[in-house]
C-alpha cells in the first residue's frame, strides 16, 4: 500500500507542477545569482530594521472560468497565507484582471472584494482589461515582517509540526478543503497571527504554508531549500472524517501550515494552534540526510533523494549570510493548481 501511495504522490500534478519551475529558474538566470535565495513563499527584501514580503499567485484558468467567485475568493487567500507563512503581515492587494467584458469580470471582483474585507487587506490597485479574448486572474500582494519563518533554516533535529484547520468541507471539483469561506472572519484573522507571533517570539524558524503540491509536495520544497532529509509517519497526520489519507495528503487546505521546530520549543508552539482549535501535530523529524523517507504504522518507503533528483532546483541559498532578498518560488512557477 505505501509503495503504491509513494508512487501515486510522485506522479501528483502539484509535484510535477513544482518541478516545472527548474525550466523557469534556467530560463531567468536565477539558479546562477549567489545573492538571490529562491524558494520561499515570498520575495523577502530587507528594509532597514524590518523586510518588505512580496508574493504573486495566478490562477487556473479552468477554475476561473467554472467557479469565478470562489477563484476570486482564493487569489486574495493564498496571498495573505504566503505572507503570514513568513511570519509577516499583509498591507495591500493588487489585482490582473482580463475578461472578454465587464458581467465576466463581475464575480471575479466579488470574490476578491469579500475575501480582501474578511482577512482585512485593502485592495488598492491593478489592471483591468475587459477586451480580452480569455478570462484570467493574477493577484499579487504585500506585506511586512520583523523575524522570518524562512524555507532555508530547517535543521537537523527539527521536529516537524502540521497545523490545519479541520473545520471545512471538500470542494466538489479540486482537491482543495475549504475552511474559509463559512468562518467568522475575526477567527480567521486571530488564526493567521499565530504566525508572526511564533516568528517574533523565536519559537519558529523553517516552515511553509501547504500549497497545491499537498502536505508532502510542501515538505519536499521545504527540505530542498533547507538541504535537509525527515522522515514522516504518515498516519500522525491529523486527517477529516470521512477522507482518505491519501486524498488528504494530496489536498490544498485553506488554513495549513509545516513547521520545523526545535525540540524545546514544540509544545509551546502546539499549544498555540490548539488554544484556537486548530489541529496540531508533530508528524516526523528532520535530519542531515538527502532523502524524504515515509512510514504508515510498519512499512518505510523512500520517496525522494534530492542526490539523484532535483524537485525546484532552489537549493542554494543556505550559505548565504542573513539578510538577503529572497526570491519567491510562487513567482517563478506556473499556476498552482487552482491557485496556488
Amino acid at each position: 500500500m505505501l509503495a503504491a501511495l509513494a508512487e501515486q504522490l510522485r506522479q501528483s500534478l502539484g509535484i510535477l507542477h513544482k518541478q516545472d519551475i527548474q525550466f523557469s529558474g534556467k530560463s531567468l538566470g536565477l539558479l546562477d545569482n549567489p545573492k538571490i535565495r529562491l524558494g520561499d513563499d515570498c520575495a523577502a527584501i530587507p528594509d532597514g530594521d524590518r523586510y518588505l514580503l512580496l508574493a504573486a499567485e495566478g490562477l487556473l484558468p479552468a477554475f476561473v472560468e467554472t467557479d469565478p467567485w470562489f477563484a476570486g475568493w482564493c487569489s486574495v487567500m493564498v496571498n495573505v497565507s504566503d505572507i503570514y507563512a513568513m511570519g509577516g503581515r499583509p498591507t495591500a492587494i493588487v489585482d490582473t484582471v482580463w475578461s472578454p467584458a465587464p458581467q465576466t469580470a463581475e464575480p471575479l471582483f466579488a470574490g476578491m472584494k469579500a475575501a480582501a474585507s474578511a482577512y482585512q487587506v485593502p485592495i488598492v490597485g491593478g489592471h483591468t482589461n475587459h477586451r480580452s479574448a480569455y478570462t484570467a486572474l493574477s493577484v499579487a500582494i504585500l506585506g511586512q515582517a520583523t523575524h522570518l519563518i524562512t524555507s532555508f533554516d530547517a535543521r537537523p533535529g527539527d521536529r516537524l509540526v502540521i497545523a490545519v484547520d479541520l473545520r471545512g468541507i471538500s470542494h466538489p471539483n479540486y482537491s482543495f478543503w475549504n475552511a474559509a469561506t463559512d468562518a467568522e472572519p475575526a477567527r480567521l484573522r486571530g488564526d493567521l497571527a499565530i504566525l508572526p507571533t511564533l516568528a517574533e517570539s523565536g519559537f519558529c524558524r523553517a516552515g511553509k504554508d501547504i500549497s497545491m503540491g499537498g502536505i508532502i509536495g510542501t515538505l519536499l520544497m521545504l527540505l530542498e531549500t533547507s538541504k535537509c532529509g525527515a522522515t514522516v509517519q504518515l498516519d500522525k497526520i491529523p486527517t477529516p472524517q470521512d477522507m482518505l489519507l491519501e486524498q488528504w495528503i494530496l489536498s490544498f487546505p485553506s488554513y495549513g501550515f509545516l513547521l520545523c521546530v526545535a525540540p524545546t520549543h514544540v509544545e509551546k508552539v502546539q499549544q498555540s494552534f490548539l488554544q484556537r482549535n486548530l489541529s496540531c501535530a508533530v508528524i516526523g523529524e528532520v535530519n542531515s540526510s538527502s532523502q524524504l523517507k515515509l512510514k504508515l504504522q510498519q512499512e518505510s518507503v523512500l520517496l525522494w533523494d534530492f542526490a539523484q533528483q532535483p524537485l525546484t532546483g532552489w537549493s542554494s541559498g543556505r550559505e548565504i549570510a542573513d539578510p538577503q532578498p529572497t526570491a519567491s518560488s510562487s513567482s517563478a512557477q506556473p499556476a498552482r493548481d487552482l491557485a496556488c
